[in-house]
This record gives structure tokens, C-alpha cells and sequence, in this order.
């Protein structure tokens, strides 16, 4: 009989498999990366675009664009995209990041020839109407004026602006930023972005020979190319360390704390990452054992580390009550000057390199996720290896080595401290 009394014994995962992308070229030079597994005749095609010429006078041009890409071209209306996509059964969405702007497609490969041209219109031929623009400017700022009501989403603009400054990155988006949208802008920003020199497309899924000539015969001609200079960003230190927004009416206190760092392409990335899984990276971190479990300060609370392709950056977030926030940060310091002071203890250690090696195993549950994993390094420049060196990282990293991350990034003196609510 098994005895339920007892806990299992950890066992460490010891082989973690990626599905590596075959590539291939569209007739005018887009790279195609296919990721093919999966038994149903289900398909996920990635258009990802680099954002391209920022420009600090006109914010949300790239953002505008993905948002409203399908709202219309020279031969179809919102509507009638929508309802065309809808009766194949298709998913079509856009999506804007610091670094690409992606437009993804979910379909049967049944109806690809029927769904691609709908998509190579949207991508080659919108037009931004004003009608729809007109209604995108209105509802983007009855959203901002309710998110500007919400302490964690004001500590987080906050923390990115004194980390980042006006850039792509850190950008401050105020009311006034809608008002200054036009149409012109973002039918500029259209053309010199959404090109296929400026295009990687990812196939995951079930994508026969037949399913590439399709794609090939709708994305590989008649696609107009641009000059368009790719976002490149320098970061000085910030000279902001405490960012405090008093807003007395609070009742709770959203704190976020950090600084810049290293991004995936630096050797210390991965022992980096073992260091923050320690520190608040998980639910049995130090973090949520004191704040939460030991304190009862908050809900919730943790760490991360942030890969872009121009900059890396730490951060710890949490939201607590106003009456305890100068003692949380008390012991948010006091958890960090630890791990620069005394050794993580073997015990702590195992749980950590298990709980990492169970969480990366268990993030490849589909096609779909080796293709995420994959774009992790297709735009860092690297290659599979990176993953070879993080799990080998991750499971002969020692206790001296953690000390001496923490003490060489976790310099306190250099953290930026935004509080929005009471202390």
C-alpha cells in the first residue's frame, strides 16, 4: 500500500528535448522557421516584425498599428475581416512588444488557402480609418484614465521610465499622447515596418510541403520592402533612485524595486535566474516565505528578470498594506543583504534546481511552446546551446557561486525604489 503519510522523494530531471525549427526561404527572402509536431491538423503561423524608427515625439505609433492592423484595407472592414476569419473557424490577433510586433494566425490547414489572403491584405494593404482610429483613440484613453487610478499599474510606468527614460522601453503614455495620433503616422509606420525585409515568420504545428507553397505563393511576392532603421537603445544610469507618489486615499501601497542587469546574451544570465528563483522567483521563495507566510504583509509577492534585446532588468513587486509598507521594505532589503552575506543552504538549493528543471520541462507541453522557446533565442542571436548551458546551470550551480552573482547584481545602492500609495 502506498503510504500518503510520506511525501515523494525529489527526483531531478535529467533529459529535456526541444523541437528545432527546419528553415526555410519565401522567393523574396523571408525566413520561415518551421516547428512541426502534433497529430491534429491544427496550425499557428507567427508574422513577426521588428519596431522600427522610434521616434519619442510620436510614442504610440507601433503600439496604434498592432492594435488597429485589422481594421480595415482597401478591399475589407473590420467587420467583414472578422466575419471571414470567424467562418473558417480561424483565431487572428496582433500583438505589440518592447522589441517585435507580432500577427498570429491559428487555423486547419484545410482552410489556409481560403484564410492567408485575408491575412496577406491586412498585412500589405490597412488603412487605418479614422472612424476606427477615432473610436481606438477614445477607448485607449477611458482605459488609461481607470488604469492611472491603480497603484501597481502607476508604480510599474514609474519603475520603467526611471529605469528606461523616453525610449520604447520606459516610455511615459499620458492622455495628450492620444490627442497627438494621426492617421499619416501610422500609415508611415505601416509601411516602413510591416515589410517582408523586416519580417521572420514561425510555423508551428502540422505544415505540410503543400501548406509552405501556399504560404510562399501569398507572402513570397507582390510584398513592398522599406529602409526602415531597426530601435537600438543606450541606457545611462538613472540618477532617480526613490520615485514616491503619495496618494493619501490608499489603502494599499504598490511597491516595485530594481534596476538594469544583464539580457540572455551575457554568461551570467542563467546563474542569474537561479539566484532570482531563490530570492522571489517562485511561490517557496524567500520572498513569499517572509512577506506573506511569516509577515502576512501581502497576497503576493515576487521577482523577475527581464530579457530585451537592447537592455536586461531585475525587479521585486508587490502590493501591501499602507500601515506595514516601511516594514516591508525593511524586509524586502533585509532578504536581498542575506543572500550577499550568507551561503544558500544545500537543502534550499536541490529545491530550487528542481523546481526550475520541472518548470522548463513542464513548459513544453506543445508545438506551440517549442516555437516560444525558440524565439527566446532566434532574437537574443543565440542558438540551442543556451538552453544546454541553463540546464546544465541550473543543476551544478553551487552555493559560492549564487553569493558572488548576488553580491556582483544585487547592488542595493544602485536600486531604484518606486512606492505609489503611503509609507
Amino acid at each position: 500500500m502506498l503510504n500518503r503519510t510520506l511525501a515523494p522523494d525529489f527526483k531531478q530531471v535529467s533529459i529535456i528535448n526541444f523541437i528545432q525549427p527546419e528553415k526555410s526561404t519565401l522567393d523574396n527572402g523571408v525566413p520561415v522557421f518551421t516547428i512541426y509536431s502534433g497529430e491534429q491538423d491544427l496550425v499557428r503561423i507567427e508574422f513577426i516584425f521588428e519596431n522600427v524608427n522610434w521616434n519619442p515625439e510620436k510614442p504610440l505609433q507601433a503600439i496604434a498599428v498592432s492594435a488597429m492592423l485589422n481594421n480595415g484595407t482597401a478591399k475589407l472592414s473590420s467587420k467583414e475581416i472578422a466575419e471571414q476569419i470567424d467562418f473558417y473557424g480561424a483565431f487572428f490577433q496582433t500583438e505589440y512588444g518592447q522589441d517585435q510586433s507580432t500577427v498570429t494566425l491559428y487555423t486547419l490547414n484545410k482552410h489556409l488557402a481560403s484564410v492567408l489572403p485575408i491575412v496577406k491584405d491586412v498585412l500589405s494593404n490597412s488603412e487605418f480609418p479614422q472612424k476606427e482610429l477615432d473610436i481606438y483613440i477614445q477607448n485607449q484613453k477611458q482605459k488609461l484614465q481607470v488604469n492611472l487610478q491603480k497603484n501597481d499599474i502607476l508604480s510599474r510606468k514609474e519603475f520603467s521610465n526611471a529605469l528606461f527614460g523616453d525610449t520604447a522601453y520606459g516610455v511615459d503614455i499620458q492622455l495628450k499622447h492620444y490627442d497627438e495620433v494621426k492617421r499619416n503616422d501610422l500609415v508611415d509606420y505601416f509601411k516602413a515596418a510591416y515589410t517582408p525585409n523586416n519580417c521572420t515568420v514561425i510555423v508551428s504545428g502540422k505544415f505540410s510541403e503543400q501548406s509552405f507553397s501556399l504560404l510562399n505563393e501569398q507572402f513570397g511576392k507582390d510584398w513592398a520592402e522599406s529602409n526602415a532603421l531597426k530601435n537600438t537603445f543606450s541606457f545611462p544610469a538613472s540618477i532617480q533612485k526613490e520615485v514616491y507618489k503619495e496618494k493619501t486615499e490608499s489603502l494599499q501601497s504598490a511597491i516595485r524595486i530594481g534596476q538594469l542587469a544583464i539580457n540572455r546574451k551575457h554568461e551570467d544570465f542563467a546563474g542569474l535566474q537561479i539566484l532570482n528563483t531563490v530570492l522571489g522567483g517562485y511561490f517557496g521563495s524567500r520572498l513569499m516565505n517572509n512577506i506573506r507566510e511569516d509577515k502576512g504583509y501581502t497576497y503576493g509577492i515576487g521577482s523577475g528578470i527581464v530579457s530585451l534585446q537592447n537592455a536586461g532588468y531585475f525587479f521585486i513587486a508587490t502590493e501591501v498594506g499602507t500601515d506595514v509598507c516601511a516594514d516591508a521594505l525593511k524586509e524586502i532589503y533585509k532578504e536581498v543583504n542575506l543572500l550577499k552575506t550568507e551561503l544558500v543552504e544545500e537543502e534550499e538549493l536541490n529545491l530550487v534546481r528542481n523546481y526550475m528543471l520541472g518548470s522548463m520541462l513542464g513548459s513544453l507541453e506543445n508545438v506551440f511552446s517549442h516555437a516560444d522557446k525558440f524565439k527566446n533565442i532566434y532574437f537574443s542571436g543565440l542558438d540551442y546551446t543556451y538552453y544546454e548551458n541553463y540546464i546544465n546551470k541550473v543543476k551544478t550551480i553551487t552555493a559560492d557561486e549564487i553569493l558572488a552573482l548576488a553580491n556582483k547584481y544585487l547592488t542595493t545602492d544602485t536600486f531604484i525604489e518606486v512606492v505609489v500609495g503611503k509609507k
